[in-house]
């Protein structure tokens, strides 16, 4: 395995978790430009009002043009097979689990308690993890770091961190590499043969 500039590089997941703005995106994308060949940008952002809008509207400007794009907000392990057979990619971003954990929050009763966020999210996460195995390509998957603050004050809040927190830890026991972003610098939190 290699992360040099023109070196091949083997099959692998690697796990981007940082705060927001911290870099995490900057990052999966830099390595997709220099690594990749065939690129598949997976999006589950949903654009549900304007500033949400403009800001797809601006991360679909700033990609590669030849870079392909699937934006499945939810049930996103699904969505990668159907389009992994129809197309070829040998690098995969997805961006993000954050945004992928409220959409299936929200999409949940409002009464759902922690296990059936937490079911519902971790069985998302599994699929991702099948879809993944599934393939030969290299997957760069972003995450913020919730974890770090205060406890929310509100039950939803509380029902999100702990449900991305346990997804997170999840992804980061599958992936090959986990890094952790801070002002755009990597930390290695999980080196490769860990």
């Amino acid at each position: 395995m290699s992360d040099r500039v023109g070196e091949s590089v083997s099959k692998q997941l690697i796990l981007l978790l940082g705060g927001a703005r911290s870099g995490k995106s900057a990052y999966a994308e830099n390595w997709a430009r220099t690594h990749g060949r065939r690129v598949l940008y997976v999006a589950t952002a949903q654009a549900l009002d304007d500033e949400m809008r403009d800001r797809i509207a601006h991360h679909r400007a700033s990609r590669p043009a030849a870079w392909g794009t699937l934006e499945a907000p939810r049930a996103v392990g699904r969505a990668i097979r159907e389009r992994a057979a129809g197309e070829s990619f040998d690098t995969l971003v997805l961006d993000c689990v954050t945004l992928l954990a409220s959409n299936v929050l929200l999409a949940l009763p409002e009464d759902a308690d922690q296990a059936a966020v937490d079911a519902a999210l971790l069985a998302e996460i599994d699929d991702l993890l099948a879809a993944y195995r599934a393939g030969d390509a290299t997957w760069l998957v972003v995450s913020n770091e919730v974890g770090l603050g205060v406890v929310p004050p509100s039950r939803l809040g509380r029902l999100y961190r702990d449900a991305l927190g346990r997804a997170n830890q999840r992804l980061a026991a599958a992936a090959d590499r986990a890094l952790l972003l801070v002002a755009g610098l990597p930390w290695e939190l999980k080196p490769p043969g860990a």
